[in-house]
């Protein structure tokens, strides 16, 4: 059975490490140039403040899924409450069928409760996911371009 919950990031740290590595093959680019070395004490340093939202997607009690995003207001609107997307991903296995769908969901329930006012989520243009972000609403807004400089 497949359950979407708010948990914390720092109790569930090692849980996670292990499907980082399997999101990070998934989607990072310039990986023969960037190894996967994340600056875990902010990420714990900001989820001791109330800044991260994990939410986590589990089947039968394992880690199958999860989202990552950082609550703060808006640097340029600082009464706006902004949920905006880190990372998420699911597993393969769970991709086309409804884990997506029960994970925004709870996403969302999270954001409702806690006062967000406007969330900002981001897919890859090489694996997208725009189809469940305007599936709940989302607009297209912004495009972000990359380039290996050194």
């Amino acid at each position: 059975m497949l359950t979407a919950q708010v948990e914390s990031l720092t109790t569930g740290a090692d849980e996670i490490l292990p499907l980082l590595s399997i999101h990070y093959r998934k989607l990072a680019l310039n990986q023969d140039k960037v190894p996967l070395d994340p600056q875990y004490d902010i990420y714990l340093e900001r989820d001791s403040r109330g800044e991260i939202t994990y939410i986590t997607l589990r089947d039968n009690g394992k880690l199958v899924g999860y989202w990552i995003a950082f609550i703060a207001p808006g640097l340029h609107y600082k009464t706006c409450l902004t949920a905006t997307m880190d990372i998420w991903n699911v597993l393969k296995e769970y991709e086309g069928g409804v884990a997506p769908l029960i994970l925004m969901r709870a996403v969302e329930r999270e954001y409702k409760r806690r006062g967000v006012n406007r969330s900002y989520v981001g897919e890859k243009l090489h694996k997208p996911s725009g189809r469940l972000f305007t599936a709940f609403g989302y607009h297209p807004v912004e495009t972000y371009y990359s380039k290996w400089i050194g």
